[in-house]
């Protein structure tokens, strides 16, 4: 297959996929994120096996914010599309939309990756893997800068989560769609039944490895105008594993 600019890719949001309303959850979606740009990585020529091989590196999530209109529902076919922009030095810019079959934008989503040695898990220089794009979209998903997070007031400890077998993956440490079932576990079902996620922000810091116990703080001090703070903590090294900021609205009706 010739290397293209977007790439883009049908997935049917099945039982699997959704929670109890029936919408998707957002760990799926981070999921399905996951896999489209997989896809084009592999056929950009910088699929995860292929810089393996070549450089002895890894892909790793950095930061992430996702925007969404419209949850998908269960049953229904989505249309999922992907694109880069140039690599700077150490980051690489990936963009993603979410559309119904009618063409309708459901999610906008902006994200920043970069190469990690796979034995020393430093970061590594986007030259290392450098290839010709093709002529590459220049618009963006969300017209936004990702930066720093921080919370709002006071931070107070919700529970603890040693990360285990099911947690892990081919990289070997804490995968990033569990982080956001980690911190919807951070609710109760009737919050989840009162309000929903309109936007949704990581900075992922440092990575969690399989034994680690990861401590889930939140602040909900700004909850008011509709902004939750959560972070989880290493409890071995005390190091920020990741920061998240929620922006969230009330239900009409389930």
């Amino acid at each position: 297959m010739e290397p293209v600019a977007v790439y883009e890719k049908a997935f049917t949001v099945g039982m699997r996929d959704v929670d109890f309303t029936g919408r998707l959850k957002l760990s799926a979606l981070f999921s399905f994120f996951q896999e489209i740009a997989s896809l084009h990585s592999a056929n950009l020529g910088t699929g995860l096996e292929t810089i393996m091989q070549k450089a002895g590196v890894t892909w790793a999530l950095i930061r992430i914010r996702v925007e969404i209109t419209r949850y998908p529902v269960m049953n229904e076919e989505i249309i999922l599309e992907t694109w880069p922009q140039q690599p700077r030095s150490l980051e690489f810019s990936r963009d993603f939309l979410v559309k119904d079959r009618e063409g309708n934008i459901l999610v906008r989503a902006v994200s920043l990756w970069a190469i990690i040695d796979v034995h020393t898990r430093k970061l590594k220089r986007s030259k290392l893997i450098a290839v010709d794009y093709p002529p590459l979209r220049e618009e963006r998903a969300l017209d936004c800068k990702l930066s720093k997070l921080k919370p709002f007031g006071q931070l107070e400890m919700v529970y603890k989560r040693t990360i285990a077998y099911s947690d892990v993956d081919v990289n070997g440490h804490l995968n990033n769609t569990r982080y956001v079932d980690f911190i919807m576990d951070c609710f109760s079902l009737e919050t989840h039944k009162a309000y929903m996620v309109k936007a949704i922000e990581f900075n992922y810091a440092h990575e969690a490895l399989p034994g680690d116990t990861v401590v889930l703080y939140k602040d909900v001090s700004a909850a008011a105008d509709g902004l939750v703070y959560i972070a989880g903590v290493n409890e071995r090294d005390q190091r920020t594993a990741f920061q998240c900021r929620l922006e969230i609205s009330r239900r009409t009706g389930l």
